[in-house]
């Protein structure tokens, strides 16, 4: 049985909680949080009381003997935990983003690669069965090759998510708004498809909570991919500052068609279809928020899978690279406009 620990009982946190409580692998052995109340909630609720808990990281690991840590903290959090961590020879399983600025990232990529401890990254969209149709369509040919894209997050972030936390709406906690905590999932999907930006182009600003926060609530970027006399391009939209929060779109225009994600429905047009094909993804008891899709199950568990095989897991630190680094492009694009 592999031994777990989780630090940060927060939202997420319980949805990671959850998870491995079903996964047979697993047994959840401690947690801890700087609220040790919230640490005691979460010993109750996901391990009937018998989960020890601590008020700091540290404390944990000096007391319990733990394979497998989870870090579901404040961003800025990420990557000094899982150094430490690694540094121990532990496996480190962490919420994106991976690092909030390329220095933390350097310093992460170093202690992993002389860590005998395994390093996994909590992209779970990659894992929702909506992806997987559309990387299915692709990977058949008979679209053709991409020409362009397009991507929507809309959703909303009112002024108590961001004063109740201590951390979030900071530029130095937070390490930014809408596009590393809300819309980050989106990018990457869009990058898995595209590849790596030639360059990038972008604008952000914070039009309905400007006395509250001090990160971006709305971003646009532009992304070229390839240049030339036919360019692949993409455009991308994110913001917490609408009513509600809409499913995320995605959109490839092909060659011979396009394919088109919604929540959890996949609309797709080949040359030889007279209309577009309307695929649905099953229905699924899912935790956490309904619009984030059902990948945090399948993305948790391969992870656990694959520490038991031996196999090469997909969401680790390499696979984040071009995700991270072109959301750092993005930023220092949308920061040199703002002067």
């Amino acid at each position: 049985m592999i031994r777990v620990g989780v630090i940060g009982c927060g939202n997420i946190g319980g949805v990671h909680a959850g998870i491995l409580k079903e996964i047979n692998q697993t047994e959840l052995c401690a947690m801890a949080d700087i609220q040790i109340e919230r640490a005691r909630e979460y010993s109750a609720r996901f391990t009937e009381g018998n989960g020890a808990v601590y008020e700091s990281m540290e404390k944990m690991l000096e007391e319990e003997d733990l394979h497998v840590i989870h870090i579901c903290t404040p961003h800025n959090c990420h990557v000094p935990m899982a150094v430490k961590a690694l540094k121990k020879g532990m496996d480190v399983f962490m919420e994106k983003p991976p690092a909030i600025s390329r220095e933390q990232f350097q310093e992460l990529l170093k202690a992993s690669k002389e860590s005998p401890g395994r390093l996994g990254i909590c992209f779970q969209n990659r894992y929702n069965e909506t992806t997987r149709k559309v990387s299915e369509l692709l990977d058949e040919g008979s679209l053709g090759r991409i020409k362009g894209a397009r991507a929507f997050v809309t959703w909303h972030r009112d002024a108590p998510y961001y004063t109740e936390s201590g951390w979030r709406g900071k530029l130095e906690t937070e390490g930014g708004g809408a596009l590393i905590n809300q819309s980050i999932h989106a990018l990457d999907l869009l990058l898995s498809w595209l590849g790596k930006p030639v360059w990038t182009e972008a604008t952000m600003r914070n039009h309905h909570l400007k006395e509250i926060v001090e990160v971006e609530d709305t971003l646009e970027a532009y992304m070229v991919f390839t240049e030339g006399p036919e360019p692949v391009s993409a455009s991308f939209y994110a913001t917490t500052a609408y009513v509600a929060d809409a499913p995320v779109f995605l959109e490839l225009v092909c060659e011979y068609g396009f394919v088109r994600l919604e929540g959890t429905s996949v609309w797709y047009q080949k040359a030889e279809d007279e209309e577009p094909v309307i695929w649905r993804a099953p229905k699924t008891a899912i935790p956490g928020k309904a619009y984030w899709g059902n990948g945090h199950q399948a993305c948790i568990q391969d992870f656990y899978d694959c520490l038991e095989s031996g196999r090469a897991y997909a969401n680790d630190l390499g696979s984040a690279e071009n995700t991270f680094y072109t959301m750092m492009d993005i930023y220092d694009s949308a920061r040199n406009e703002e002067r």
